[in-house]
């Protein structure tokens, strides 16, 4: 498939600080796409390079081909943008400013529109001076999905958003990908992620450390099994691969290398089992596997990044 974002080795640097490190990122066409780092990782200044508000000092990027600094005005037709931390007109209606955001992009559908008020549950006759952050999302949220556009960048999107509000937007995101729509999702709900993208890209200092569908990744990481035996099980102590072992007279509990999880089944198998339970990584398990080191900086145990 055709790719609607692609960056090959892209550097921005402020002053002494290096932003971004050599990214290369790539996102096919109608896919929904995980851009998943901490604060200061790069994600935002990624974003805002892919939108033509900040110039790369090496390195190339692309939307649809084109060069997001030079065609700017033509490629944010194609596109709508949602930040974490929307700022409003104040003098405008919420109405007025999905509105003035449609025309910019050539039109809204004014169906989808009234049906994602209602469903945001966003009054837009109050001006954007008394909206609260959450409903100043829901502002851009809304004029987001009511575009026709091909690509959604959106960076935080659900900041301010309550769980229900959440719901909504989920929704909403996996409709977007039904109708063909590519999305670049940054988030730090991982469950959010998890639940919406079909490939994830882990950003550590400026570069892609990672990158690949879910299940490409659970492949070099730990499963957690807990398991209840008829009988003793030996050769587990030590054996390779095997983490964490703690065992309770017939329970026995251990987080297990994607590669050892045969040999592990098959051993138990033959202790015989009343009582299993395998665990695949979650997405938040993954992603702390690449900041261990910052985790062990801040005291926490190395148990809970695996």
């Amino acid at each position: 498939m055709n790719a609607v974002i692609r960056t090959e080795n892209l550097v921005k640097r402020f002053g002494h600080v290096t932003a971004l490190d050599h990214l290369n990122l790539e996102v096919a066409q109608g896919e929904t796409h995980g851009f998943l780092g901490p604060n200061g990782a790069g994600k935002s200044t990624t974003i805002r390079v892919l939108l033509g508000m900040l110039r790369s000092d090496e390195g190339r990027a692309e939307l649809f081909g084109a060069d997001p600094w030079k065609d700017a005005a033509e490629l944010h037709r194609r596109l709508a943008y949602v930040p974490g931390d929307v700022a409003l007109w104040p003098g405008l209606t919420g109405g007025e400013t999905i509105d003035l955001l449609g025309r910019l992009r050539g039109g809204i559908h004014r169906g989808r529109r009234d049906e994602l008020l209602e469903r945001f549950d966003l009054d837009p006759r109050k001006k954007g001076r008394s909206y609260s952050k959450g409903n100043r999302q829901k502002v851009a949220l809304v004029a987001a999905f009511a575009a026709d556009v091909d690509l959604l960048l959106l960076d935080e999107p659900t900041s301010g958003l309550d769980p229900l509000m959440g719901a909504v937007f989920n929704e909403c995101v996996k409709e977007a990908a039904a109708q063909g729509r590519t999305v670049l999702l940054s988030s730090h709900i991982m469950s959010e992620v998890e639940a919406l993208c079909e490939r994830v890209s882990i950003i550590r200092k400026g570069a892609v450390v990672e990158t690949g569908s879910l299940a490409e990744m659970r492949h070099f990481s730990r499963s957690r099994l807990v398991a209840t035996l008829k009988n003793p099980v030996a050769g587990l102590e030590g054996a390779e691969g095997v983490h964490d072992l703690r065992t309770d007279g017939l329970n026995l509990d251990c987080s297990v290398d994607a590669s050892a999880l045969d040999d592990v089944l098959a051993r138990i198998a033959a202790a015989g089992v009343t009582a299993l339970v395998c665990e695949p990584p979650s997405l938040e398990q993954i992603f702390m596997r690449f900041y261990g080191d910052e985790l062990a900086a801040h005291g926490v145990q190395e148990e809970q990044a695996k």
